[in-house]
């Protein structure tokens, strides 16, 4: 029988995890992480609240098992917000739900488990983990419901994590997990998902940042690929690449963010067929399905969480860097994001895009 300590948020996903992992008969017991103190800094979060951890305690007495909580406010605001806000102020568009994920959620859940003395650890990811004997490695995989899947935003997971965790819903649909929720009578059942970036409750990330950093964006320049001035910017952390909307020009066609250049506080638009790329560099890569790479191994690459994968052809590059070049043009390869390599359902790795 496997100790298993259960991440719990509150939501029906955690819920229903917990649960499954009673029923299949494992020492349980969850665990709550608060990331975010309420009022901190100014600004309401959507998770974390006193709700989410009194729902979560609730349906740990339900399931008839202990329950901990742990304030691990400091970590998230170092490794996640500072972060956040330091990729924009440099011309990046972060991804924070992969950045929580690999250097608080798992990080911490599986030191917490160590430390209590459980051998795994559940969430209610929407992924899959299986040990592959012939490559005595263990693979990480798309869930079965593609509209859920969360794999993007677990590349970054270890051999030996993997080696621990269990997500008791890869292979089940959203609609089937509300449906157990239900028939349960979990208080969550009906729970709304928290949406976009949790810690930006009305998802105007420019204003939180200023507000973080107490100081206004300093307007410049929106510029065309030829260089001709054609406005003025409200500041470039406004802005991410590929944006269309919002940019308060008055041009005879549709133009997009292309780049951004934070030395001279420029932006440039230009129409949408200048934002298609052919290949892309990535850094602080992680792999799973393989020890290294091979130059010339064909993959198919998503850019952004849920994006559709496009072919390509992987490269070593200089100082560990990866050269990813696509079969098709991309549109809006964005730095600071995540490009994940697949083999099929199989999560092959992935990096941060420079």
């Amino acid at each position: 029988m496997d100790k298993t300590l259960i991440a719990m948020s509150g939501g029906v996903d955690s819920a229903v995890a917990a649960f499954l992992i009673k029923k299949a008969g494992d020492d349980a017991c969850g665990i709550t992480l608060k990331l975010i103190n309420d009022g901190m800094d100014g600004f309401s979060p959507s998770c974390c609240t006193q709700k989410d951890i009194s729902d979560a305690q609730a349906i740990a007495k339900k399931l008839d098992m202990p329950h901990y909580l742990y304030n691990f406010c400091e970590n998230f605001k170092e490794c996640v917000i500072d972060k956040f806000v330091n990729t924009y102020l440099y011309g990046g568009t972060p991804n924070p739900c992969i950045d929580c994920n690999r250097y608080v959620k798992f990080h911490e859940v599986l030191n917490k488990a160590d430390e209590l003395g459980f051998s795994h650890v559940a969430t209610g990811h929407y992924a899959i983990c299986e040990y592959d004997r012939k490559l005595s490695r263990y693979l990480l995989k798309k869930a079965v419901d593609d509209s859920k899947d969360q794999s993007y935003v677990l590349y970054s997971l270890t051999q030996k994590q993997l080696s621990k965790i269990k997500f008791p819903l890869g292979k089940l649909t959203k609609a089937e997990v509300r449906e157990i929720a239900s028939v349960n009578g979990f208080i969550n059942a009906e729970k709304k998902e928290s949406q976009d970036i949790c810690f930006i409750k009305d998802g105007n990330y420019a204003t939180f940042i200023e507000k973080y950093i107490g100081k206004k964006s300093s307007a410049g320049d929106f510029v065309d690929t030829k260089g001709n001035i054609l406005g003025k910017h409200k500041g470039h952390i406004h802005y991410t690449i590929g944006q269309r909307k919002g940019l308060g020009l008055s041009v005879p066609q549709s133009v997009y963010v292309l780049n951004k250049d934070i030395d001279k506080n420029i932006v440039t638009v230009d129409t949408k067929e200048h934002l298609f790329k052919d290949k892309l560099f990535v850094t602080d890569v992680n792999l799973i399905s393989c020890d290294e790479i091979t130059d010339g191994m064909e993959v198919f690459v998503r850019t952004r969480y849920k994006q559709k994968e496009t072919p390509a052809k992987l490269y070593k590059a200089d100082s560990g860097t990866v050269c990813v070049k696509f079969d098709v043009p991309v549109k809006a390869i964005t730095p600071g994001q995540a490009a994940v390599f697949y083999d099929n359902d199989i999560v092959v790795g992935g990096g941060t895009i420079l």
